[in-house]
C-alpha cells in the first residue's frame, strides 16, 4: 500500500511528495528529525519526543511551522490515514530551500516539514529475546550530539563496520569512555546491581526512552548512577542493554567479543523492557 505522507501542510501519496533539490537538508544536512513509536494506533512517550523536537529546533534556530496542538493533530492524522497499528512516525524539519551558501538563508524562508510512517512490529523483537553483540568503535561524530540532527553518516558507517566485524551494532568510545550506541543509548548493570547510564551533555542525545527507563528504575527501587563508564567496566558488567524509541529495551550479550554475564539477556533488562511496554502502552495517546 502506498503510504500517505505529510509535506508542508499537504497530505500526499509518497510517490507524489517532492522536495526541492536546493533544500538545505539535502545540501547541507541543515535539519533535525524526531521519531515517535506507535503502539495500538497510539503515540508512545509523545510528550518527550515533542519536547525534544522543540529543543533541537531552538538549538539550531529552526522554526517549526506547527504549534503544539497542530503537531499532535498531525501525528494522529498520519496514523489514521495510514491505518497504522504498530510502527514509527518520522518527522524531519529543515531550514528550507535556498541557494547553496554556508550562511543561513534570510529570515522568513519557509522551512520544510516532512512526516512519514514506517510499519514495524515493535512488540515482537527477536533481539529482545536473544540479545545483540556490539563492537567498540571510536566516536567520530560532531560535537553537538545532543541535537537530533539529520547528520547520520557516521552512525551509518559505524553500524556497517560493526556488521563487517560480525557484531550487530556499535558502541562509540571517546576519551576512554562509552558515549552511546550508533542510534541508541547505552546502559550497563554492575555486578552490584547498579544501573549505570552516561550523564547528559553535548556528547550524547538526551534519549526519551532513556528518561523513561531511569524513571521506571527509580519507581522500582533500583539504584541508578548517571556517569560515564569505560569499555572495561562495560565488559565486566552483569548486564548491558540499549534503549531507543524504535526498539524500547534490547539486551547486549557481548561487547567486543567479551561475553556479558552468562551470555543471555539479564533479568533486570527483561524486567525493564516489560515495565516500559506495560506502562507506556497504557499511557499512549
Amino acid at each position: 500500500m502506498t503510504r500517505i505522507v505529510y509535506l508542508n501542510g499537504d497530505w500526499l501519496p509518497e510517490t507524489e511528495a517532492k522536495v526541492s533539490v536546493f533544500d538545505r537538508g539535502f545540501l547541507m544536512a541543515d535539519g533535525i528529525y524526531e521519531v515517535t513509536c506507535v503502539l495500538d494506533g497510539k503515540l508512545v512517550d509523545y510528550a518527550g519526543h515533542a519536547a525534544r523536537l522543540q529543543r533541537s529546533a531552538r538549538e539550531l534556530g529552526l522554526t517549526l511551522p506547527l504549534d503544539e496542538a497542530g503537531l499532535l493533530a498531525a501525528h494522529r492524522e498520519i496514523v489514521a490515514r495510514n491505518g497504522m497499528d504498530q510502527g514509527m512516525i518520522y518527522l524531519q524539519l529543515t531550514r528550507g530551500a535556498a541557494d547553496r551558501d554556508f550562511v543561513y538563508p534570510p529570515a522568513g524562508t519557509p522551512p520544510t516539514l516532512l512526516m512519514f510512517t514506517q510499519a514495524k512490529n515493535v512488540l515482537e523483537n527477536a533481539a529482545a529475546n536473544v540479545g545483540i553483540s556490539v563492537a567498540l568503535l571510536p566516536d567520530l561524530r560532531w560535537g553537538r550530539r545532543d541535537i537530533k540532527t539529520v547528520q547520520l553518516l557516521y552512525p551509518c558507517m559505524a553500524k556497517m563496520e560493526a556488521r563487517a566485524d560480525g557484531a550487530d551494532d556499535a558502541w562509540l568510545v571517546e576519551d576512554g569512555f562509552v558515549t552511546e550506541a550508533s542510534a541508541a543509548t547505552s546502559h550497563i548493570v554492575t555486578q552490584e546491581g547498579v544501573l549505570v547510564t552516561r550523564d547528559l551533555s553535548h556528547a550524547l542525545l538526551p534519549g526519551v526512552t532513556r528518561a523513561s527507563i531511569l524513571a521506571l528504575a527509580a519507581e522500582h527501587g533500583l539504584r541508578v548512577e548517571e556517569r560515564a563508564f569505560t569499555p572495561d567496566e562495560a565488559k565486566a558488567a552483569r548486564e548491558a542493554f540499549i534503549t531507543s524509541a524504535t526498539n524500547f529495551v534490547v539486551p547486549v550479550v557481548a561487547i567486543d567479543g567479551a561475553t556479558i554475564g552468562d551470555g543471555q539477556p539479564g533479568a533486570l533488562t527483561r524486567d525493564l523492557r516489560r515495565y516500559y511496554i506495560e506502562t507506556r502502552r497504557a499511557a499512549a495517546i
